[in-house]
C-alpha cells in the first residue's frame, strides 16, 4: 500500500494505491480478503462503513442454515447432484451451480478450521438435515447466529494476517477506464467518504486499485418493511451507475418478521402455534383475522405450523389454504387496511381449542408428532417455545423484548436479494476487474435451497481470490496516472457533494425521503406486484430523483445520506424497470412474489382482485441460464490443464 495525493482544480485529495480492495466486511468480503492473502496477494485492504454493521454479523433465524455437500450418513451425494439441485431452482447458471457445489466442502471446512462451531458426531461426521428446496440432507447450522459466528471467525483471520481495514468509509463512486471501443470498461478504483472526518473538504478519499472485490450485500435500504438490520443499506446503485450489469433483479425473498427488532419468524417461532391478531393503529379493535379465511380450525393450525418450514412467501403455497395464505392475509391487514399485526406467544389461537385451550386433536399428524418428539406438547405457545427452543426467547429478551409480557409486531418483510450483479464463473462482472461476491452477486436463482446463500458467499470470495491471485497481478495506478484516466469522474463525484452543501439549497429531509422510497418499494416492488402499480412506482421514483437534484444535504454529516439516497433511487429505478419488463413480457408469479393477472385465479374468492395471479411459466424458468458444463474428469487431462494454468483463463 502506498499513500500519496492528487490535486484537481486546486483541490487536493488523499490517495491510497492498493493492488486489491475489498468493499464490505461481511462474511463474503472477509473470506475474499483472507483467501487473497493465503493465495499470495498481500497488497490488499478492506473498506467498510462499519466493522460491526451489515447483514452477516447482525442477522440469523430460528436455526440459520449453511448449505453444503453431504458429509455424513449413508445417503449418496455428489458434486453434480448438488449442482443440479441449485440449477433446477431456475435462473441459476449451471457453471456457477457447479462451482458452488464443488467448492462447498472447501469453504465449509475452512470455516470449521477457523472455529465456527458446526456440530459433528463422535466419529467426525458433520451431520445435516433437509432444508427447503433440497432433496438431500445438506443443511447444517451453528445455531441462530451462524453467519455471525462466520463473520467473527473471519475477522480473527483477517486480524491474524494484519490485513489493513479502512473503517468508516462509504464508497460513493466506482472509477472506470474504457479499455476497448466502444464500451468495454475496467475498474480503476473507488472514491469514498470518510464518514468520521468532520471537515467536508477532507471527507473525500481516493483508492486506486487494480481490482475491486465488491461485497456490499443486498439492496436493503430500498424497503420500508425489511428484516435486514438497520445498518445494512446496500451499494448496487453505485455499481449500476458505473456500468455493471444486473441479473435476476426481479427475484428477491420476502417473509414474516418482527419489525421492532428485525428477525425472521421461521422455524419454532411458528411451529409452537402462536396467536395472530391485528389492531387499529391506536391498538384498539383487536381481532384474530386469520380465522375468517380458513374453513376449519385444523386448516389454520396446519398453515401456521407449516410456516415454520415454509417461511418465505411463495405464491404456489397460497392455494388450497397453504402456509403462504398467511402472508397474503398479513399484507391485506397491514398494507391494504392500514392495521397493525402481532404474534402473541402468551395465548393460543382461537382455533386451537375452546376458551383458549390447546386441543391436540385439532393438530395434523405431522404437527402432533413434531411437537411430541420435540417435547413441545404444552398448554401455551410460550411454554412450547421454552421447552423446544429457549434461545429463541432469550434472543428477543437480549433486545429488550420479553415474549412472556408482550406481543411481537410483524409484517411481510424483504429478507434476501436473490438477484444482483451479473458475473462469470470467476465472479467477475462485465466491468473487468470488478468482482461482486455475496448477496450482491445475482447467483441465487428463484428457488434457492435454504442456506445456499451462505455457501455462495464463501465460494464466490474464494473463486474471485484465486482468479485475481493468478491472473490480475498488476499494480494500482499511481495518483498522477489515475488523475489522467479518471479525473473527470473524480471531480464529478466530489462536486456533487460539495454542491449539495451549498447554503442556497434547501436541505432534504432524509428521513422523510427515505420513508417515501421505502414505502414505494414495499408497496409495489415486493411480494405483491402489478403492471399498474410498478408504472406508478417508477413515475414516483423519477420524480423523487429530480427533486433530489434540487435539494441539498444541509450539513456535512448528511453527505453520506445524500449519496446513499441518490444511489438507492438509482437501484430502485433499475429494479422496478426489470420488474415492469418482466410483467409486460408475461412473466409468471414465482419465487417469492405474486403478480396480478386479470385472467388468473385468487387463493380465496373473497380476497381483493390484486391477489389474482397465474403460475403459468411460459418458458421463463429456462431463460438466461448457462447450462451445467459437461463432465471434465479424466485425471491425466485435468492434471495437465491444471499444471498449465488453463483453468484460470477468463471464461
Amino acid at each position: 500500500m502506498k499513500q500519496s495525493s492528487l490535486t484537481l482544480e486546486g483541490r487536493t485529495l488523499p490517495v491510497f494505491e492498493i493492488q486489491t480492495i475489498i468493499v464490505g466486511s461481511g462474511a463474503a468480503g472477509l473470506n475474499a480478503a483472507v483467501s487473497l492473502y493465503k493465495n499470495g496477494q498481500k497488497d490488499i485492504a478492506v473498506l467498510t462503513e462499519g466493522k460491526r454493521m451489515g447483514t452477516s454479523l447482525n442477522t440469523g433465524s430460528d436455526k440459520q442454515t449453511y448449505y453444503k455437500l453431504t458429509t455424513a450418513g449413508p445417503e449418496a451425494d455428489s458434486v453434480r447432484k448438488m449442482a443440479q439441485v441449485l440449477f433446477s431452482g431456475q435462473s441459476m447458471d449451471g457453471d456457477l451451480a457447479l462451482c458452488e457445489a464443488a467448492y462447498s466442502p472447501r469453504a465449509f471446512f475452512h470455516l470449521v478450521d477457523i472455529g465456527v462451531p458446526f456440530p459433528c458426531n463422535g466419529f467426525g461426521e458433520y451431520v445435516g438435515y433437509k432444508t427447503d428446496h433440497d432433496p438431500n440432507q445438506r443443511g447444517t447450522s451453528a445455531g441462530p447466529l451462524t453467519s455471525k459466528f462466520m463473520t467473527e471467525a473471519l475477522w480473527k483471520e483477517a486480524e491474524r494476517y494484519h490485513i489493513p481495514v479502512f473503517d468508516g468509509y462509504q464508497v460513493i463512486e466506482i472509477l472506470t477506464e474504457e479499455i476497448r471501443q466502444p464500451s468495454e470498461k475496467r475498474v480503476r478504483g473507488v472514491v469514498a467518504l470518510n464518514t468520521r472526518e468532520m471537515d467536508p473538504e477532507k471527507q473525500f478519499t481516493v483508492f486506486s486499485a487494480d481490482n475491486v472485490i465488491y461485497a456490499v450485500g443486498g439492496e436493503a435500504g430500498m424497503y420500508e418493511t425489511s428484516v435486514y438490520p438497520v445498518s445494512q443499506t446496500g451499494g448496487l446503485g453505485t455499481a449500476f451507475r458505473a456500468g455493471a450489469r444486473g441479473k435476476n433483479l426481479t427475484e428477491s425473498q420476502y417473509g414474516i418478521a418482527s419489525v421492532k427488532f428485525r428477525w425472521n419468524l421461521s422455524g419454532t417461532y411458528q411451529q409452537v402455534l402462536p396467536r395472530y391478531y391485528s389492531t387499529a393503529q391506536d391498538l384498539t379493535d383487536e381481532r384474530e383475522f386469520l380465522e375468517d379465511s380458513f374453513e376449519t380450525p385444523e386448516q389454520l393450525l396446519q398453515a401456521i405450523f407449516l410456516k415454520g418450514y415454509q417461511w418465505p412467501f411463495d405464491p404456489r403455497k397460497t392455494l388450497a389454504y397453504g402456509s403462504s395464505l398467511i402472508d397474503i392475509l398479513v399484507y391485506q391487514e397491514t398494507v391494504l387496511r392500514g392495521r397493525r399485526v402481532f404474534l402473541d406467544y402468551r395465548r393460543n389461537p382461537g382455533s386451537a381449542g375452546p376458551e383458549g385451550s390447546f386441543d391436540k386433536k385439532r393438530l395434523s399428524e405431522e404437527a402432533r408428532q413434531y411437537l411430541e418428539s420435540s417435547d413441545g406438547l404444552y398448554d401455551t405457545p410460550i411454554e412450547r417455545l421454552a421447552h423446544m427452543n429457549p434461545a429463541a426467547i432469550e434472543l428477543y429478551r437480549s433486545h429488550g423484548i420479553d415474549l412472556y409480557k408482550e406481543s411481537l409486531e410483524i409484517a411481510v418483510c424483504a429478507q434476501h436479494n436473490n438477484g444482483g450483479l451479473a458475473g462469470n464463473c470467476w465472479w467477475e462482472s462485465n466491468l473487468k476487474h470488478l468482482f461482486p461476491v455475496g448477496e450482491d452477486n445475482g447467483t441465487h436463482g428463484v428457488y434457492r435451497p435454504g442456506g445456499s446463500a451462505l455457501n455462495s458467499g464463501q465460494v464466490g470470495g474464494l473463486r474471485a481470490a484465486e482468479f485475481i491471485a493468478r491472473r490480475y497481478t498488476g499494480k494500482a495506478l499511481p495518483a498522477e496516472r489515475l488523475a489522467e484516466c479518471c479525473g473527470a469522474q473524480l471531480l464529478e463525484a466530489v462536486r456533487l457533494g460539495l454542491d449539495a452543501l451549498s447554503p442556497e439549497r434547501s436541505a432534504m429531509d432524509y428521513k422523510k425521503e427515505k420513508q417515501e422510497l421505502g414505502r414505494r418499494m414495499s408497496g409495489f416492488g415486493a411480494n405483491i406486484r402489478s403492471e399498474e402499480g410498478t408504472e406508478k412506482a417508477l413515475k414516483e421514483n423519477r420524480a423523487q430523483q429530480e427533486r433530489l437534484r434540487e435539494l441539498g444535504a444541509g450539513h456535512w454529516n448528511d453527505l453520506k445520506h445524500y449519496y446513499r439516497l441518490r444511489d438507492l433511487l438509482v437501484s430502485q429505478e433499475v429494479y422496478l424497470s426489470a420488474i415492469l419488463d418482466y410483467i409486460r413480457k408475461g412473466g409468471p408469479s414465482r419465487g417469492s412474489y405474486l403478480i396480478f393477472r386479470a385472467a388468473g385465479d385468487k387463493p380465496l374468492e373473497k380476497l381483493p382482485e390484486i391477489f389474482r395471479f397465474s403460475l403459468a411459466d411460459n418458458g421463463f424458468g429456462e431463460r438466461i441460464q448457462r447450462p451445467i458444463p459437461p463432465e471434465d474428469s479424466w485425471f491425466e487431462k485435468v492434471w495437465r490443464d491444471y499444471r498449465e494454468g488453463r483453468y484460470w483463463e477468463v471464461q
